[in-house]
């Protein structure tokens, strides 16, 4: 872990500033509002001309702002800066231009780090291919009970740009960042940060596993107090090796066996902290029971180990772990029970969209009938299903992929029963559920956990676990 003198970054005066603003969306469109309230001439250019566009063009073209849609490829002449919406792809011709023009690219997270006002609250920050929304949240729930104004932002609930600019004076913020996000956010430095974990994902938009890790790892840049890591993954220790940090910045590991020094971990049904106590050697700080995390799911125990090492890192007490961990309730679609059927359960884990997800899905139950399969984005399924076969009873595929998956479990689950669903119509998610029935006996779960996107077959994955909850109650109704 090196240590280095980080600069922060130097306020930036927009008045007159020629600034891009690449992409409209969900992160777009407030850009341009508040860079044309700080007094920029601003462009936006944006690939597609959809109605939706045309309605946000024709908002901010009543502000007086420039928009150019159809075409996100060109950089308008005399740009001064670039802010991109974060799933802009790195090796778009508009960038390429940027960097031969020695224009600065910066993501939304960048700009709403600029504009940080001299007594801004700092950020606990959280990266990682899955668990980043809960881990968040969890945290945003802990730093709530120990009485502190903070919000879960980012990636998800509210915007940072309104986090930074709006009326609310908070304490700490909670940030989600996505690998993308970080890649267009060089001057980020967080007061800690956590990377849950690293899997292959989003490979198509980085290019390369490494340049997947190094955006992830630059969470750790400049932390001040503590670089949290997963014991079980060793990629997100090396990351924290590699990162410049403040002196005095400290390595914190969570793991789900015993926590050796410095590290958070579990003893006997207790979620316990060698880290932030006198005499990490001797001593340990019990925060809470693996009964007060919803659910108690190994990946969700990981998740709140993350979240309690950041706000102790941050000086909370003990007792508000406990109590944030008690009072929160996970988001729809993440492992939630849906019902008990003649014996068995029901879980819904449609947000289970990657590999990585489905197996920390599929780790938490046995026996399992598990529905799986829609979009692969180019995943490969051998790992996953050699990992959990001794765990299924039965298999039930669905969606555009599902050869895959059917394949891999051929391989390495060849006496495991599949049942592969040739059809993508509104009825194919309740004739799963029902196939899914029929295998399962008295104490199996039944799973969707799909290791795959929903957009072969649904709008998006929640509205994949609604139509999954949907046909267990129906299936309930007509058993019982």
């Amino acid at each position: 872990m090196g240590s280095g003198q980080v600069t922060s970054s130097e306020p930036f005066d927009f008045q007159g500033k020629h600034v891009t603003v690449a992409g409209l969306g969900v992160s777009g469109v407030p850009a341009a509002k508040v860079l044309h309230g700080l007094g920029a001439t601003v462009t936006v250019v944006n690939d597609g001309a959809d109605e939706r566009a045309r309605a946000q063009a024709a908002e901010l073209e009543a502000l007086g702002v420039t928009v150019r849609l159809g075409d996100g490829d060109t950089l308008p002449e005399g740009t001064e800066l670039i802010v991109t919406a974060p799933g802009w792809k790195p090796d778009k011709p508009l960038f390429a231009a940027a960097g031969q023009a020695g224009v600065p690219v910066w993501g939304d997270v960048e700009l709403a780090w600029r504009l940080r006002g001299p007594d801004a609250a700092p950020w606990l920050a959280v990266t990682g291919t899955n668990g980043k929304t809960t881990t968040v949240q969890m945290l945003a729930s802990i730093l709530k009970a120990a009485g502190l104004r903070t919000a879960a932002v980012g990636n998800i609930g509210v915007s940072l740009l309104d986090a930074v600019l709006g009326e609310e004076k908070y304490d700490v913020l909670a940030v989600e960042l996505s690998s993308y996000q970080l890649h267009w956010a060089p001057s980020l430095r967080a007061h800690s940060a956590a990377v849950l974990n690293l899997a292959p994902d989003h490979l198509d938009w980085h290019g390369s596993m490494e340049a997947y890790a190094k955006d992830k790892g630059r969470i750790y840049e400049g932390n001040r107090v503590a670089c949290v890591y997963n014991v079980a993954d060793m990629a997100t220790e090396d990351l924290v090796r590699e990162a410049d940090v403040e002196e005095g910045c400290r390595a914190v590991g969570f793991t789900l066996g015993t926590p050796a020094p410095s590290q958070l971990g579990v003893v006997e049904g207790l979620l316990v902290d060698r880290a932030f106590v006198e005499d990490r050697r001797k001593n340990a700080q019990e925060l809470a029971e693996v009964a007060d995390v919803e659910p108690p799911a190994p990946h969700n125990i990981a998740n709140a180990l993350a979240a309690a090492a950041l706000a102790r890192a941050y000086g909370v007490p003990p007792t508000a772990v406990r109590d944030g961990l008690r009072a929160f309730t996970p988001d729809a679609h993440r492992i939630a029970h849906v019902a008990d059927v003649d014996g068995v359960a029901y879980v819904d884990d449609s947000k289970a969209t990657n590999t990585h997800a489905a197996e920390a899905s599929l780790a938490a139950y046995e026996p399992i009938v598990w529905i799986a399969g829609g979009l692969a984005k180019g995943a490969s399924f051998d790992e996953l299903v050699a990992k959990s076969a001794k765990r299924l009873r039965g298999a039930v595929l669905i969606g555009a992929d599902r050869a895959l998956i059917r394949e891999a479990l051929a391989r390495h689950a060849p006496e495991v029963p599949v049942v592969d669903l040739d059809r993508t119509d509104t009825g194919a998610m309740r004739a799963a559920v029902q196939e899914a029935h029929r295998l399962a006996r008295a104490g199996d779960t039944v799973l969707l956990a799909p290791a795959c996107a929903s957009m072969d077959m649904f709008a998006n994955y929640n509205k994949r676990g609604d139509a999954f909850a949907d046909a267990v109650r129906e299936l309930g109704s007509a058993e019982g």
